[in-house]
């Protein structure tokens, strides 16, 4: 099983993009904290920083209700890639959303529901999620 749940707020706008097989992708930063106490007795507090991405109706919805400092608990998959940059093999883990909570205050604009989910289809069944990606459709 592959699933991570996240609580956290948006470190920049979502940026939506339009792909060449029709469908859309979202991708934003989440970041997330954790406070502790150190062996000194000193409050710490660590911020981890992750890469989002979500898929279609999700995207687009993403796009529209979500912007820097959203908070937002998402649910989705860990998902590593490696590519290569001038000879040099690099590795980013990005999570694929899967479904979205907006958990502070609600926006004037939004209508809707807080919950919002993509379709119930298991990942290996979906033909759009994630969507096949060629070379040029890679962000770096």
């Amino acid at each position: 099983m592959n699933k991570v749940i996240l609580m956290g707020r948006l470190g920049k706008d979502p940026e939506l993009r339009a792909l060449i097989n029709g469908g859309n992708i979202c991708s934003f930063t989440l970041a997330t904290s954790k406070k502790y106490i150190d062996k000194s007795g000193n409050k710490q507090e660590k911020t981890e920083w992750h890469n989002c991405q979500c898929w279609n109706k999700l995207a687009e919805t993403a796009s529209k209700y979500l912007k820097k400092g959203s908070q937002v608990l998402l649910e989705g998959e860990i998902n590593y890639e490696s590519y290569d940059k001038n000879g040099e093999k690099k590795y980013i883990t990005k999570i694929n959303c899967t479904g979205l909570d907006f958990v502070g205050a609600k926006q004037e604009s939004q209508q809707q529901s807080n919950k919002i989910e993509s379709s119930p289809v298991p990942y290996n069944q979906q033909q759009d999620y994630p969507p096949s990606m060629d070379e040029d459709d890679l962000p770096f």
